[in-house]
C-alpha cells in the first residue's frame, strides 16, 4: 500500500517507507506503568505520514531507516493522518541508514530479495494435525496415566484386606 492511499480509521495497513524525521521521546505513566512515545514522519514516493512510536519502537528506528509496518492502524488528529502499529501490528526496520548505523543501505531490489530469503529460512515446518481426542488429553495436565507394569504400582496392603 502507498501512503497516499491510507485513510483515517483504516486498519490492516501494510506499508514500507523511509523515516525522514524523528521527534523527541516523551515519557508517560498509565495504570501505574511507565511508557514512552515518540512521533516520526515516514515517506514513500506517494506522500508523507506521521508515525507514532510506542515504547521500544522509539529506540528501534533512526532517520534514514527503511521501515515496514504490518497490520497498522491509521487515525486522524487535528486534520493530520497518523499511522501506528496499534495493539496487533508490527514495526520492522528492513534496512538501516548508513550514517546512523554504519551499514550499507539496501536498494529496493536488495530489500525485496533479503526479505524473501528471510521468509524462506524462517518458514516453520508444517505441524501435524491434532485430533480432538489429543486436544482433550492435553487439557488433563494434572492427570498421570498409570504405567503398564504392575510392579510400578504401590499397594497399601492394609487397605486391600
Amino acid at each position: 500500500m502507498k501512503i497516499a492511499q491510507i485513510q483515517a480509521k483504516q486498519g490492516n495497513i501494510e506499508v514500507q517507507a523511509k523515516v525522514i524525521e524523528k521527534g523527541q521521546e516523551r515519557t508517560f505513566e498509565k495504570f501505574g506503568k511507565q511508557g514512552k512515545v515518540c512521533n516520526a514522519k515516514i515517506q514513500d514516493d506517494s506522500g508523507v505520514i506521521s508515525l507514532t512510536l510506542w515504547n521500544e519502537q522509539a529506540d528501534q528506528i533512526n532517520v534514514g531507516d527503511m521501515v515496514k509496518i504490518t497490520n497498522g492502524y491509521a487515525s486522524e488528529y487535528q486534520n493530520e493522518k497518523q499511522l501506528s502499529t496499534g495493539k496487533f501490528g508490527t514495526l520492522e526496520v528492513i534496512n538501516m541508514s548508513s550514517e546512523d548505523h554504519g551499514e550499507h543501505i539496501l536498494t529496493e531490489d536488495e530489500a525485496v530479495e533479503a526479505e524473501a530469503v528471510n521468509e524462506e529460512m524462517s518458514a516453520p515446518e508444517p505441524e501435524e494435525e491434532v485430533t480432538e481426542d489429543e486436544m482433550e488429553e492435553a487439557d488433563l495436565s494434572g492427570y498421570k496415566k498409570p504405567s503398564e507394569s504392575s510392579d510400578d504400582i504401590e499397594v497399601d496392603e492394609e487397605k486391600v484386606e
